[in-house]
């Protein structure tokens, strides 16, 4: 039997907050995490997304700091974007309801003086992507000397985004004296390297293989051969408006997401849908990501610097229109759905080229993804010839990297050309051939 919130050592203002936010029964990680965190230990979480990590950290974070103390912070909890920063700003403001502890939350892409005032009144648990932490501190605006906790969220992304030097500069500015949690859903090697720098003999708390989706996710996937097919087959998902009731759609580039965005735009109309990605402005992504969440647009398109970002109940679908490239992405794209015990359905879209990522998924996650039949009402285009183009270099260059010996299609050859001492007459020159656009 799951434990309940008021089995543990939490105070009746925490579990006050628990209790209205609806939360009765504490998930795995939960009631792994929280009574270690109490004590005092060092731990390194590995859970996979969307199985309520971050109150696993939290509550006894909360329940240690008890109330607003000093003007410097005494918890620091970094993390790798802006949208995971706000999401996670959200859940201590939910849970401290009822203390007088106060939180910040600082990231890049905004101008800093606002949050420079917001930081000189006063704080007590600061929530922060590193570039923008680093800036403050290196300008003089945070006091580091009070620190007492120390949380690293979504370690592997961070890692796979080039954060590792920033986070050796930030361990050497705060104190040696503190206790420190590592949360990660999937490992590799430079995740082992920043918690052995980082962690002091940690208990290890592990929910799920690493790299497991969480088992309320159905997992599916289509073979579709080109672009224009995927449109015809998403179109076709997107007329069951029963069951694909509330979607997030991932996208390998900001041009994709905007040309699915504008596609649905056309079919079900402006306020259907909205799109998120690096192009997008801070208020925007904000904006959009609440439209979502309150259920006023059924679409919400994404790259993946907002797959971690997205805290969002009772999302039915996600579909991977591109089949990531960092794999372990697919993981935390997934995990958007079938959150927090409820059930959710994750279709990936699949051509020729995007086979290589989605093995290479298969044996991180180790289990194969099902593969449905092209429903017979989507027309199959023909690829046209630069996409077939893209698509061989793409496999040439996969081949490559398994085997560097490989020669492909697109090797290199020697020019056409004739050499400069030698006359050109008809017949030893072969021109280009003119392009089929």
């Amino acid at each position: 039997m799951p434990k309940k919130f008021d089995e543990f050592k939490l105070n009746r203002q925490i579990l006050n907050a628990v209790e209205e936010a609806g939360f009765t029964e504490a998930t795995p990680i939960q009631e792994k995490a929280i009574a270690p965190v109490l004590s005092g230990q060092d731990l390194f979480g590995i859970a996979q997304t969307g199985t309520g990590k971050t109150a696993a950290y939290v509550l006894p974070m909360l329940m240690k700091l008890k109330f607003a103390q000093g003007e410097n912070p005494r918890a620091l909890i970094l993390v790798p974007t802006r949208e995971l920063a706000l999401q996670i700003e959200e859940q201590v403001k939910l849970f401290s309801k009822y203390t007088d502890l106060r939180t910040i939350v600082i990231f890049g892409g905004l101008g800093p003086k606002t949050q420079k005032e917001q930081i000189a009144k006063g704080v007590d648990i600061l929530v922060a992507t590193p570039g923008r932490f680093l800036d403050l501190y290196l300008a003089g605006d945070i006091n580091t000397r009070s620190l007492q906790f120390l949380v690293l969220d979504e370690a592997d992304k961070m890692m796979d985004m080039g954060f590792i030097g920033s986070i050796h500069r930030i361990l050497e500015v705060v104190p040696r004296k503190r206790q420190n949690l590592l949360f990660s859903a999937t490992m590799s090697d430079l995740v082992h390297k920043i918690a052995g720098d980082f962690l002091k003999n940690p208990l290890t708390v592990e929910v799920a293989t690493q790299a497991t989706p969480a088992k309320t996710v159905t997992q599916l996937m289509y073979a579709v051969p080109n672009f224009k097919t995927k449109i015809n087959l998403l179109q076709y998902l997107l007329k069951n408006v029963e069951e694909f009731k509330k979607l997030i759609i991932f996208c390998k580039t900001k041009t994709v997401a905007d040309n699915i965005n504008s596609f649905i735009a056309r079919r079900l109309g402006e306020d259907a849908v909205r799109v998120i990605h690096a192009n997008k402005g801070q208020n925007t992504r904000i904006n959009s990501i609440n439209s979502f969440k309150e259920g006023n647009i059924r679409v919400l398109v994404a790259t993946d610097v907002a797959s971690r970002g997205i805290d969002v109940s009772e999302v039915s679908h996600v579909i991977n229109f591109d089949v990531p490239i960092i794999i372990e992405d697919y993981v935390h794209r997934i995990g958007r759905t079938g959150r927090a015990f409820n059930e959710g359905t994750a279709i990936t879209f699949y051509n020729e080229a995007e086979r290589y990522y989605i093995d290479k998924i298969e044996k991180l996650i180790r289990q194969q993804i099902p593969e449905m039949q092209l429903p017979s009402e989507v027309f199959v285009e023909e690829t046209p010839y630069e996409e077939k183009q893209f698509i061989a270099r793409e496999i040439d260059t996969q081949k490559r990297k398994e085997n560097p010996d490989f020669k492909g299609a697109f090797h290199e050859k020697k020019k056409q050309y004739p050499s400069a001492n030698k006359k050109v007459t008809k017949g030893n020159y072969k021109s280009k051939p003119k392009s089929r656009r």
